[in-house]
């Protein structure tokens, strides 16, 4: 059975099987903490704690091989130094690649079948805030989600009202008190927004704009997770910037923030 149909079957099923797998193959029952790791935060996985399994995305039922440079392709399973379980997803799939939101929120619903009751999800984003330069991180407070679709199926209704985590933003806050908070917009992608589309999102409230994170976010809120979103601001959005975007600035400036961001993020988890 191909992995988009596996999804079709029943998607709670689905995550169920792949938590099952995981379990298996880590040799480990339950999991506390789920990370999904965008764009320059893949360092912070070696900062948590000790991995104690690796696996190879593509072998756990549901998962895919990632398809943007800079994502790696493994789930890992982290013994914390403060003694949690951590399941560090680096195989995202992105809206924009096709494969259906049964697709982009698999991991999700599979780290809450393993047990996660917290979800942290990070990204690489474009600013709106010209204060903030290219290597700032910022906490998200809230998002607004242009993809025009949702991860919920049916006569499924889930308040969103406080859906990225005050408490954890607090910690985090306690680790670093120059911290700053937005909100998010996730297009559709895979182009940049233009100039316009960039201005529109600003004058609806968005600070950042990004391809990822909202649908994930509202899965893990469904699954009863407790979410905290974190994005680095990889460059000035279009039209915001004098410079044209690209996917190689988005990648060097992931790398240049990364040993700073990635040591943050261990911090804060190391407070859950």
């Amino acid at each position: 059975m191909s992995t988009t149909d596996f999804l079709k079957t029943d998607p709670f099923a689905a995550a169920r099987a792949a938590a099952e797998y995981i379990a298996e193959e880590t040799g480990v029952d339950s999991h506390d903490v789920a990370l999904v790791l965008g764009s320059g935060w893949a360092e912070a996985a070696d900062l948590i704690g000790e991995t104690t399994a690796t696996l190879s995305a593509e072998e756990v039922p549901g998962f895919h091989a990632p398809a943007v440079v800079g994502h790696v392709g493994t789930i890992r399973s982290v013994l914390t130094k403060e003694g949690k379980r951590a399941l560090v997803l680096g195989a995202r799939t992105h809206y924009y690649e096709g494969k259906g939101v049964r697709a982009v929120v698999h991991g999700i619903r599979t780290a809450a079948a393993a047990g996660c009751s917290t979800l942290v999800l990070t990204n690489g984003c474009g600013g709106l805030n010209e204060n903030w330069a290219p290597g700032t991180p910022v906490l998200i407070s809230d998002h607004i989600n242009l993809t025009a679709a949702s991860p919920l199926e049916g006569a499924t209704f889930v308040d969103l009202t406080d859906l990225y985590s005050a408490r954890i933003r607090g910690l985090a806050r306690e680790v670093d008190a120059t911290l700053e908070e937005g909100v998010y917009a996730q297009f559709p992608g895979p182009h940049y927004e233009t100039p316009a589309e960039v201005q529109y999102a600003k004058r609806i409230g968005a600070d950042l704009v990004g391809m990822s994170t909202a649908l994930e976010a509202i899965a893990g809120r469904h699954a009863g997770m407790e979410v905290f979103g974190i994005s680095l601001v990889t460059n000035l959005a279009a039209g915001i910037s004098p410079q044209p975007l690209s996917h190689e600035e988005v990648l060097e400036s992931g790398q240049a923030a990364g040993p700073r961001i990635s040591k943050l993020l261990a911090e804060i988890i190391a407070k859950l």
